[in-house]
Formats: C-alpha cells, structure tokens, sequence
C-alpha cells in the first residue's frame, strides 16, 4: 500500500509539473515534506543538489532518492516510474499531433503563459530553499560567492557543487576547532 501512495504521489508530481525539475520542487515540497513526511527540507535540498550533479534528470534523480530512503531499492525503483509515467503517456499522445497545431496562436499564447507561471514557481521554491539553506553569515557569504561565479562565468554545476562542499566542510572544520 505504501509503495502504491508513493507511486500515485509521484506519478501525480510528474503529471502536474510544467517546465522540468526546477518547476516540480514545489509540488515536491508540498507533498513529500509536509504531506507525508518523507523527507525534511534540509534532505529535499540536499537530494535536489546532488542530483543536479549526477547524470540525469533531476525530479527522476530527487524521486529516486526520496523512493530510496522510504521504502529502500523497491521504492527508488517505484518513485522513478511514478515522477516518468505520466510524462511517457503525454509525450506519446502529444508527439504525434503537436506538430499540427504549433503555429496555432492559441498554442504560442498557452506555452508563453505556461514559461511565466513556470518562473514564478522556480522563484517561490528558491526562496523556500534560501530560508533553509542560509542559516548564517558563512552560508551568506558561500551564497554570494556561488551566485557570482554562476553568472560570471560558465563553470559546470558539478565543479561549483563540489568546490562549495569542500569549502563546508572546512569551514566546520575550523569552526569545531575555534
């Protein structure tokens, strides 16, 4: 029964996001951590940063591990094909008629409207991370100096996640040591 919650409550996060895994941390949000209790907000931003850095996509990667620390290999496995069914299901019946209809100005006007609330949610889920991710002035500074680099230049996620984990854990280092 719960392995069926999971899928369900997955399969209803892939089905209802728009714009990829950014634009689902919401429904993630509300669902895994306050619905259920699956996951805290600390271990949802944590799974969504490491799964920025490993391949794939990050909801199916967030979903797996969530799935993973649930219900342990079974659920990673259910998790995943709960957050990708429904986007295989709507894909396959879209793929074939989209092309039809794209020059429609009813079907721009929709996706235009589609990429604005997409943005609004992206921005509603980095202000509820920024509330659990910067606790302190070390955090706030980390923050400063990631967001610069990342507009500045175009360094891979990967390099700008593992450089900031190793400066975590020398900056706890040393403040254990103080």
């Amino acid at each position: 029964m719960e392995l069926l919650k999971m899928f369900l409550t997955f399969a209803r996060i892939g089905g209802l996001t728009f714009g990829g895994g950014y634009a689902m941390l919401p429904l993630l949000q509300r669902e895994v951590v306050e619905k259920y209790g699956w996951a805290t907000e600390e271990e949802l931003a944590d799974y969504y940063a490491i799964g920025q850095c490993t391949p794939g996509i990050i909801a199916v990667n967030t979903a797996t591990f969530i799935g993973q620390k649930r219900a342990g290999t079974v659920g990673g496995i259910v998790a995943t094909l709960g957050v990708v069914f429904p986007s295989i299901v709507i894909i396959s019946l879209i793929a074939g008629i989209i092309t039809n209809f794209s020059e429609l100005a009813v079907v721009k006007n929709a996706f235009a409207g589609i990429r604005v609330c997409v943005c609004v949610l992206i921005l509603n889920s980095v202000i509820k991370l920024w509330k659990s991710a910067v606790v302190d002035r070390c955090c706030l500074v980390i923050f400063c100096i990631v967001m610069c680099v990342s507009l500045f230049f175009s360094l891979s996620p990967i390099i700008i996640v593992l450089c900031v984990a190793v400066a975590g854990c020398a900056i706890k280092a040393w403040e254990a040591r103080k």
